[in-house]
Protein backbone atom coordinates (compact mmCIF):
# COMPACT_ATOMS: atom_id res chain seq x y z
CA UNK A 1 0.00 0.00 0.00
CA UNK A 2 1.84 3.67 -0.88
CA UNK A 3 1.45 6.04 1.94
CA UNK A 4 -1.06 8.20 -0.29
CA UNK A 5 -3.85 5.04 0.35
CA UNK A 6 -2.39 4.64 3.72
CA UNK A 7 -3.20 8.21 4.57
CA UNK A 8 -7.20 7.62 3.05
CA UNK A 9 -7.37 4.34 4.90
CA UNK A 10 -6.39 6.05 8.34
CA UNK A 11 -8.85 8.84 7.67
CA UNK A 12 -11.78 6.58 6.80
CA UNK A 13 -11.04 4.70 10.18
CA UNK A 14 -11.54 7.80 11.71
CA UNK A 15 -15.21 8.37 13.45
CA UNK A 16 -17.52 10.55 11.46
CA UNK A 17 -14.84 10.63 8.20
CA UNK A 18 -17.13 9.03 5.44
CA UNK A 19 -17.62 9.73 1.94
CA UNK A 20 -18.69 13.11 2.28
CA UNK A 21 -15.34 14.10 4.10
CA UNK A 22 -13.68 12.06 2.07
CA UNK A 23 -14.88 14.16 -1.13
CA UNK A 24 -14.27 17.24 0.39
CA UNK A 25 -10.60 16.52 1.73
CA UNK A 26 -9.28 15.33 -1.25
CA UNK A 27 -11.32 18.50 -3.32
CA UNK A 28 -9.45 20.56 -1.05
CA UNK A 29 -6.07 19.75 -0.43
CA UNK A 30 -5.61 17.53 -3.51
CA UNK A 31 -4.10 14.21 -1.42
CA UNK A 32 -5.20 12.65 2.05
CA UNK A 33 -1.60 12.74 2.29
CA UNK A 34 -1.64 16.81 2.29
CA UNK A 35 -4.69 16.86 4.01
CA UNK A 36 -3.16 15.12 6.81
CA UNK A 37 -0.14 17.64 6.83
CA UNK A 38 -2.29 20.64 7.48
CA UNK A 39 -3.43 21.87 11.24
CA UNK A 40 -6.75 21.51 12.39
CA UNK A 41 -8.10 24.88 12.01
CA UNK A 42 -7.83 24.53 8.44
CA UNK A 43 -9.32 21.22 8.19
CA UNK A 44 -12.60 23.19 10.03
CA UNK A 45 -12.49 25.85 8.37
CA UNK A 46 -11.58 24.76 4.43
CA UNK A 47 -12.44 21.41 4.49
CA UNK A 48 -15.76 21.62 6.57
CA UNK A 49 -14.97 19.36 9.33
CA UNK A 50 -16.70 19.68 12.22
CA UNK A 51 -14.18 20.05 15.19
CA UNK A 52 -15.30 16.66 16.53
CA UNK A 53 -14.01 14.69 12.98
CA UNK A 54 -10.98 16.20 14.14
CA UNK A 55 -10.34 15.55 17.51
CA UNK A 56 -11.44 11.93 16.67
CA UNK A 57 -8.35 11.22 13.88
CA UNK A 58 -7.20 8.14 14.17
CA UNK A 59 -2.98 8.75 15.00
CA UNK A 60 -0.43 7.50 13.38
CA UNK A 61 0.61 5.39 15.91
CA UNK A 62 -3.11 3.93 17.17
CA UNK A 63 -3.73 0.78 17.89
CA UNK A 64 -6.84 1.10 15.69
CA UNK A 65 -4.79 1.82 12.82
CA UNK A 66 -2.45 -1.10 13.45
CA UNK A 67 -5.06 -3.47 13.58
CA UNK A 68 -7.02 -2.45 10.83
CA UNK A 69 -3.74 -2.42 8.74
CA UNK A 70 -3.11 -6.11 10.33
CA UNK A 71 -6.87 -7.10 8.81
CA UNK A 72 -6.34 -5.73 5.36
CA UNK A 73 -3.00 -7.65 5.34
CA UNK A 74 -4.45 -11.32 7.01
CA UNK A 75 -7.81 -11.24 4.59
CA UNK A 76 -5.86 -9.79 1.34
CA UNK A 77 -8.29 -6.98 1.31
CA UNK A 78 -7.35 -4.22 -1.32
CA UNK A 79 -8.35 -0.25 -1.11
CA UNK A 80 -9.83 1.09 -4.06
CA UNK A 81 -10.43 4.62 -4.06
CA UNK A 82 -12.60 7.01 -6.59
CA UNK A 83 -9.68 7.85 -8.08
CA UNK A 84 -8.02 5.13 -9.04
CA UNK A 85 -8.31 3.79 -12.57
CA UNK A 86 -10.10 0.63 -11.98
CA UNK A 87 -12.80 2.18 -9.74
CA UNK A 88 -16.00 0.42 -11.63
CA UNK A 89 -17.17 3.44 -14.41
CA UNK A 90 -20.84 2.38 -14.00
CA UNK A 91 -20.12 3.10 -10.23
CA UNK A 92 -18.27 6.67 -10.40
CA UNK A 93 -21.52 7.80 -12.39
CA UNK A 94 -23.80 7.76 -9.69
CA UNK A 95 -24.39 10.88 -7.37
CA UNK A 96 -22.88 9.87 -4.78
CA UNK A 97 -20.48 6.61 -5.06
CA UNK A 98 -18.18 5.75 -2.51
CA UNK A 99 -15.32 7.40 -1.92
CA UNK A 100 -13.56 3.90 -1.28
CA UNK A 101 -14.01 0.79 -1.46
CA UNK A 102 -12.99 -2.87 0.49
CA UNK A 103 -12.23 -4.92 -2.46
CA UNK A 104 -11.40 -9.07 -1.24
CA UNK A 105 -10.96 -11.13 -4.30
CA UNK A 106 -10.60 -10.22 -7.60
CA UNK A 107 -13.08 -8.05 -9.39
CA UNK A 108 -15.04 -9.62 -12.61
CA UNK A 109 -14.33 -7.13 -15.54
CA UNK A 110 -18.32 -8.08 -17.40
CA UNK A 111 -21.18 -5.98 -17.12
CA UNK A 112 -22.92 -6.78 -14.23
CA UNK A 113 -27.20 -7.41 -13.19
CA UNK A 114 -27.90 -7.42 -9.71
CA UNK A 115 -30.72 -9.94 -8.85
CA UNK A 116 -31.91 -9.42 -5.02
CA UNK A 117 -34.94 -10.39 -3.07
CA UNK A 118 -36.99 -11.51 0.04
CA UNK A 119 -34.98 -12.87 3.26
CA UNK A 120 -37.97 -15.23 3.45
CA UNK A 121 -38.16 -16.09 -0.34
CA UNK A 122 -40.41 -19.61 -1.05
CA UNK A 123 -39.00 -22.41 -2.93
CA UNK A 124 -40.46 -21.39 -6.00
CA UNK A 125 -38.54 -17.70 -5.60
CA UNK A 126 -35.10 -19.26 -4.61
CA UNK A 127 -35.60 -21.78 -7.60
CA UNK A 128 -35.86 -18.70 -10.17
CA UNK A 129 -33.04 -16.64 -8.93
CA UNK A 130 -31.12 -19.65 -8.81
CA UNK A 131 -32.52 -20.52 -12.61
CA UNK A 132 -32.00 -16.76 -14.04
CA UNK A 133 -28.62 -15.99 -12.08
CA UNK A 134 -27.02 -19.49 -13.98
CA UNK A 135 -28.35 -18.34 -17.15
CA UNK A 136 -27.27 -14.71 -16.83
CA UNK A 137 -23.53 -15.67 -15.73
CA UNK A 138 -23.61 -18.32 -18.47
CA UNK A 139 -23.57 -15.78 -21.08
CA UNK A 140 -20.62 -13.58 -19.57
CA UNK A 141 -22.41 -11.49 -16.96
CA UNK A 142 -21.58 -10.55 -13.66
CA UNK A 143 -24.05 -11.08 -11.12
CA UNK A 144 -24.45 -8.71 -8.44
CA UNK A 145 -26.16 -9.19 -5.04
CA UNK A 146 -25.98 -8.39 -0.72
CA UNK A 147 -25.00 -12.26 0.06
CA UNK A 148 -28.52 -11.88 2.51
CA UNK A 149 -30.68 -14.97 2.88
CA UNK A 150 -33.12 -16.16 0.48
CA UNK A 151 -32.75 -14.91 -2.96
CA UNK A 152 -29.80 -12.96 -2.42
CA UNK A 153 -27.90 -16.34 -1.74
CA UNK A 154 -29.74 -18.19 -4.36
CA UNK A 155 -28.94 -15.85 -7.15
CA UNK A 156 -25.10 -16.11 -5.75
CA UNK A 157 -25.52 -20.04 -6.21
CA UNK A 158 -26.59 -19.62 -9.91
CA UNK A 159 -23.84 -17.33 -11.07
CA UNK A 160 -20.93 -20.16 -9.69
CA UNK A 161 -23.53 -22.79 -10.87
CA UNK A 162 -22.39 -21.34 -14.30
CA UNK A 163 -18.53 -21.14 -13.64
CA UNK A 164 -19.48 -17.57 -13.92
CA UNK A 165 -19.13 -14.27 -12.35
CA UNK A 166 -20.67 -12.53 -8.91
CA UNK A 167 -19.55 -9.80 -6.94
CA UNK A 168 -20.90 -9.63 -3.12
CA UNK A 169 -21.55 -6.37 -1.65
CA UNK A 170 -22.14 -6.10 1.84
CA UNK A 171 -23.46 -4.00 4.85
CA UNK A 172 -20.23 -5.22 7.19
CA UNK A 173 -16.71 -5.23 6.83
CA UNK A 174 -15.70 -7.86 3.96
CA UNK A 175 -13.86 -9.83 6.22
CA UNK A 176 -17.02 -10.51 8.51
CA UNK A 177 -19.57 -13.17 6.97
CA UNK A 178 -23.49 -12.21 7.25
CA UNK A 179 -25.69 -13.86 7.42
CA UNK A 180 -23.27 -16.67 9.40
CA UNK A 181 -24.62 -19.62 7.45
CA UNK A 182 -23.80 -18.43 4.15
CA UNK A 183 -19.56 -18.84 5.81
CA UNK A 184 -19.62 -21.64 2.73
CA UNK A 185 -21.17 -19.75 -0.04
CA UNK A 186 -18.80 -16.54 1.40
CA UNK A 187 -15.94 -19.08 0.49
CA UNK A 188 -16.81 -20.13 -2.61
CA UNK A 189 -17.83 -16.58 -3.89
CA UNK A 190 -13.77 -15.48 -3.04
CA UNK A 191 -12.67 -18.21 -4.69
CA UNK A 192 -12.83 -16.46 -8.29
CA UNK A 193 -15.03 -13.48 -7.68
CA UNK A 194 -15.24 -10.78 -4.96
CA UNK A 195 -16.62 -9.08 -2.23
CA UNK A 196 -16.77 -5.26 -1.80
CA UNK A 197 -17.67 -3.09 0.99
CA UNK A 198 -17.46 0.57 1.62
CA UNK A 199 -17.29 0.00 5.61
CA UNK A 200 -13.41 -0.95 6.83
CA UNK A 201 -12.63 -4.23 8.26
CA UNK A 202 -14.28 -5.28 11.79
CA UNK A 203 -17.35 -2.98 10.60
CA UNK A 204 -20.32 -5.16 11.97
CA UNK A 205 -23.52 -5.66 10.17
CA UNK A 206 -25.78 -2.92 11.20
CA UNK A 207 -29.57 -1.85 9.78
CA UNK A 208 -28.33 1.65 8.90
CA UNK A 209 -26.10 -0.14 6.60
CA UNK A 210 -27.83 -1.83 4.65
CA UNK A 211 -29.80 1.06 1.83
CA UNK A 212 -25.93 2.29 1.34
CA UNK A 213 -24.81 -1.53 0.49
CA UNK A 214 -28.18 -1.47 -1.65
CA UNK A 215 -27.30 1.97 -3.78
CA UNK A 216 -23.38 0.17 -4.30
CA UNK A 217 -25.44 -2.80 -5.70
CA UNK A 218 -27.33 -1.13 -8.11
CA UNK A 219 -25.06 1.16 -9.21
CA UNK A 220 -22.67 -1.61 -10.28
CA UNK A 221 -25.38 -2.98 -12.58
CA UNK A 222 -27.04 -2.08 -15.91
CA UNK A 223 -30.33 -3.55 -14.77
CA UNK A 224 -31.57 -4.85 -11.48
CA UNK A 225 -34.26 -7.73 -10.80
CA UNK A 226 -36.29 -8.17 -7.62
CA UNK A 227 -37.82 -12.03 -7.15
CA UNK A 228 -40.42 -11.65 -4.13
CA UNK A 229 -40.53 -8.64 -2.11
CA UNK A 230 -43.10 -7.79 0.87
CA UNK A 231 -44.28 -4.33 1.05
CA UNK A 232 -41.55 -3.03 3.39
CA UNK A 233 -38.86 -5.22 2.34
CA UNK A 234 -35.45 -3.94 1.71
CA UNK A 235 -34.92 -5.17 -1.54
CA UNK A 236 -37.27 -2.15 -2.60
CA UNK A 237 -35.03 0.49 -1.31
CA UNK A 238 -32.47 -1.40 -3.98
CA UNK A 239 -35.38 -1.11 -6.98
CA UNK A 240 -36.15 3.02 -5.84
CA UNK A 241 -31.93 3.35 -6.15
CA UNK A 242 -32.05 1.85 -9.50
CA UNK A 243 -34.88 4.45 -10.74
CA UNK A 244 -32.89 7.27 -9.08
CA UNK A 245 -29.45 6.09 -11.01
CA UNK A 246 -31.24 5.12 -14.56
CA UNK A 247 -30.55 1.94 -14.43
CA UNK A 248 -33.78 -0.94 -15.64
CA UNK A 249 -35.85 -2.31 -13.44
CA UNK A 250 -37.39 -5.80 -13.46
CA UNK A 251 -39.51 -7.70 -11.27
CA UNK A 252 -40.84 -11.29 -11.05
CA UNK A 253 -45.34 -10.97 -10.50
CA UNK A 254 -46.53 -13.31 -8.19
CA UNK A 255 -50.00 -14.57 -6.68
CA UNK A 256 -52.01 -11.30 -6.11
CA UNK A 257 -52.63 -10.83 -1.94
CA UNK A 258 -49.51 -13.37 -1.77
CA UNK A 259 -47.20 -11.33 1.19
CA UNK A 260 -43.85 -12.32 -1.09
CA UNK A 261 -45.16 -10.62 -3.91
CA UNK A 262 -47.22 -7.85 -2.78
CA UNK A 263 -44.00 -5.44 -3.48
CA UNK A 264 -42.82 -6.65 -6.73
CA UNK A 265 -46.58 -6.47 -8.03
CA UNK A 266 -46.24 -2.86 -7.42
CA UNK A 267 -42.95 -2.58 -8.94
CA UNK A 268 -45.06 -4.49 -12.10
CA UNK A 269 -47.92 -1.32 -12.07
CA UNK A 270 -45.82 1.27 -11.40
CA UNK A 271 -44.10 0.16 -14.51
CA UNK A 272 -40.86 -2.33 -14.06
CA UNK A 273 -40.46 -4.98 -16.22
CA UNK A 274 -42.06 -7.94 -16.14
CA UNK A 275 -39.82 -11.24 -16.22
CA UNK A 276 -40.38 -14.95 -15.66
CA UNK A 277 -37.41 -16.38 -17.32
CA UNK A 278 -33.70 -15.08 -18.04
CA UNK A 279 -34.80 -14.06 -22.04
CA UNK A 280 -36.94 -11.44 -20.84
CA UNK A 281 -33.96 -9.85 -19.24
CA UNK A 282 -30.88 -10.73 -22.21
CA UNK A 283 -33.87 -9.50 -24.60
CA UNK A 284 -34.30 -5.89 -23.28
CA UNK A 285 -30.59 -5.03 -22.42
CA UNK A 286 -28.52 -7.60 -24.08
CA UNK A 287 -29.80 -9.00 -27.14
CA UNK A 288 -26.87 -9.79 -28.89
CA UNK A 289 -25.23 -11.74 -26.31
CA UNK A 290 -24.54 -15.30 -27.18
CA UNK A 291 -26.21 -18.34 -26.04
CA UNK A 292 -24.11 -21.06 -23.88
CA UNK A 293 -24.90 -23.37 -27.23
CA UNK A 294 -23.31 -20.43 -29.32
CA UNK A 295 -20.72 -20.07 -26.95
CA UNK A 296 -19.54 -23.44 -27.30
CA UNK A 297 -19.57 -23.07 -31.28
CA UNK A 298 -17.50 -20.34 -30.98
CA UNK A 299 -14.93 -22.14 -28.86
CA UNK A 300 -14.76 -24.65 -32.00
CA UNK A 301 -14.25 -22.34 -34.19
CA UNK A 302 -11.42 -21.11 -32.72
CA UNK A 303 -9.75 -24.18 -31.87
CA UNK A 304 -10.09 -24.04 -36.47
CA UNK A 305 -8.57 -21.00 -37.08
CA UNK A 306 -5.07 -20.11 -38.22
CA UNK A 307 -3.10 -17.42 -35.81
CA UNK A 308 -3.88 -14.32 -38.75
CA UNK A 309 -7.70 -15.10 -38.77
CA UNK A 310 -7.96 -16.05 -35.06
CA UNK A 311 -6.59 -12.25 -34.19
CA UNK A 312 -8.72 -10.67 -36.32
CA UNK A 313 -11.79 -13.08 -34.86
CA UNK A 314 -10.74 -11.76 -31.83
CA UNK A 315 -10.39 -8.14 -32.03
CA UNK A 316 -14.42 -8.26 -33.22
CA UNK A 317 -16.93 -8.55 -30.71
CA UNK A 318 -20.61 -7.34 -30.67
CA UNK A 319 -20.05 -4.11 -31.43
CA UNK A 320 -19.22 -3.27 -35.13
CA UNK A 321 -15.94 -2.50 -35.73
CA UNK A 322 -14.85 -1.15 -39.37
CA UNK A 323 -12.43 -3.42 -41.75
CA UNK A 324 -9.41 -0.80 -41.62
CA UNK A 325 -9.30 -0.72 -38.02
CA UNK A 326 -9.19 -4.37 -38.13
CA UNK A 327 -6.22 -4.09 -40.50
CA UNK A 328 -4.72 -1.26 -38.94
CA UNK A 329 -4.26 -3.12 -35.68
CA UNK A 330 -3.31 -6.52 -36.85
CA UNK A 331 -0.71 -5.19 -39.37
CA UNK A 332 -2.72 -6.35 -42.34
CA UNK A 333 -3.36 -5.14 -45.70
CA UNK A 334 -6.86 -4.42 -47.06
CA UNK A 335 -6.57 -7.63 -48.98
CA UNK A 336 -5.90 -9.66 -46.41
CA UNK A 337 -8.26 -8.52 -44.16
CA UNK A 338 -10.72 -8.91 -46.63
CA UNK A 339 -10.25 -12.32 -46.84
CA UNK A 340 -10.34 -13.61 -43.66
CA UNK A 341 -13.41 -11.61 -43.48
CA UNK A 342 -14.81 -13.38 -45.88
CA UNK A 343 -13.39 -16.74 -44.21
CA UNK A 344 -14.96 -15.72 -40.94
CA UNK A 345 -18.49 -15.09 -42.60
CA UNK A 346 -18.75 -18.23 -44.71
CA UNK A 347 -17.75 -19.79 -41.03
CA UNK A 348 -20.60 -18.50 -39.42
CA UNK A 349 -18.41 -16.49 -37.05
CA UNK A 350 -19.02 -12.84 -38.22
CA UNK A 351 -21.79 -10.97 -40.15
CA UNK A 352 -20.98 -8.16 -42.37
CA UNK A 353 -23.21 -4.65 -42.14
CA UNK A 354 -23.56 -1.64 -44.39
CA UNK A 355 -20.47 0.47 -44.58
CA UNK A 356 -18.04 -1.40 -43.88
CA UNK A 357 -18.29 -2.75 -40.43
CA UNK A 358 -18.40 -6.20 -38.99
CA UNK A 359 -19.98 -7.75 -36.00
CA UNK A 360 -19.37 -11.15 -33.98
CA UNK A 361 -21.93 -14.18 -34.74
CA UNK A 362 -20.76 -16.39 -31.73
Amino acid sequence: MNYEKHCLFRLNLSPGIGRVALFALQRTFGSFAAALDRPASELIKLAGLSPRMVQGLVDESSRKLEEGLAALKKHQIRLLSFWDQDYPESLRQIHDPPALLYVRGQLPAGECFAIVGSRGATPVGLGLAEEIAEELASRGLTIVSGLARGIDSAAHRGALKAEGATIAVLGCGVDRVYPPENARLYEQILENNASISEFPPGTQPMAGHFPGRNRIISGLSRGVLIVEAADQSGSLITGDFALEQGRELFAVPGMVRATTSNGTNRLIKQGAQVVTEATDILESLWPQLPSATQKKESANLVAQLDDKTLKVYQLIDFQPKHADELGRICGLTPMEVSAILLDLELRGGVQPLPGGHYIRCR
